[in-house]
């Protein structure tokens, strides 16, 4: 079938862009899950010996969300080609948006490595209470990943907000789709706010997310692009053979 205009240069677009939808929350599940394994909780002297016992883990974790930088990447430009003819400096500055995402995610792995290192050396001194073990750790650990993934929250939901007001303009995607994930970036702008000035609010605030990543992934894999109306007639289906 045919596509609309000049939107999608390349008719499996849609496709890939549910694959990286996919992709990303692969590679983002499985970081945090392995990062959580391996750091444990408690005190920073407690992290870096969770750490040194499970550096296969972190090294695993770190590899994982290198992908899922570079997956966040991908997905970036994939929906700005998709949606810029919805709004081209809107999908602009939701692709810079996605690009600072990135950023702060690669950066975290660049801490994740560090602790890796720190936790070995650390364990190696007799894990002594009160050195620079611990106060680099904290640096490494709370004000680096805990902060950078806080601020990359905040560039998601705020990127999210605007690609998938497009989706809702455009009628790509089902209106009670794109309307879901609206609801879910805000919910998480609001959580990634409130965290950024000192508040904790755990992962509540973004677990709607998931569900509308893996929906909307599914659905672009499988069915690529539709014009949604509210009426009985749509426009072909984009990106369909």
């Amino acid at each position: 079938m045919k596509g609309i205009g000049p939107m999608n240069p390349d008719a499996k677009t849609p496709r890939y862009l549910g694959a990286a939808f996919l992709g990303v929350v692969l590679t983002s599940l499985s970081s945090g899950v392995a990062t959580d394994a391996a750091t444990g909780s408690g005190s920073i002297s407690s992290i870096l010996q969770s750490v040194s016992s499970n550096a296969a883990t972190m090294r695993f974790a770190v590899l994982a969300g290198m992908l899922n930088a570079a997956g966040i990447l991908i997905l970036a430009t994939l929906l700005y080609v998709v949606l810029r003819g919805q709004g081209r400096t809107m999908a602009l500055v939701a692709l810079l948006c996605w690009v600072g995402e990135s950023f702060f995610y690669a950066l975290n792995q660049v801490a994740a490595t560090g602790l890796i290192t720190l936790g070995t050396d650390f364990t190696k001194a007799g894990m002594p209470d009160n050195s620079f073990y611990q106060t680099l750790g904290t640096f490494l650990y709370r004000d680096i990943y805990v902060l950078g993934g806080n601020i990359l929250m905040f560039f998601y939901c705020a990127g999210g907000l605007l690609y998938y007001y497009l989706f809702f303009k455009s009628r790509f995607v089902p209106r009670w789709l794109s309307g879901f994930g609206l609801a879910a970036v805000s919910l998480g702008l609001v959580g990634a706010g409130a965290q950024l000035l000192g508040n904790d609010v755990g992962m509540l605030a973004y677990i709607a997310i998931l569900p509308f990543e893996l929906i909307i992934g599914f659905l672009l894999l499988f069915r690529g692009i539709q014009r949604w109306s509210p009426g009985p007639a749509s426009l072909p289906e984009v990106g369909a053979a």
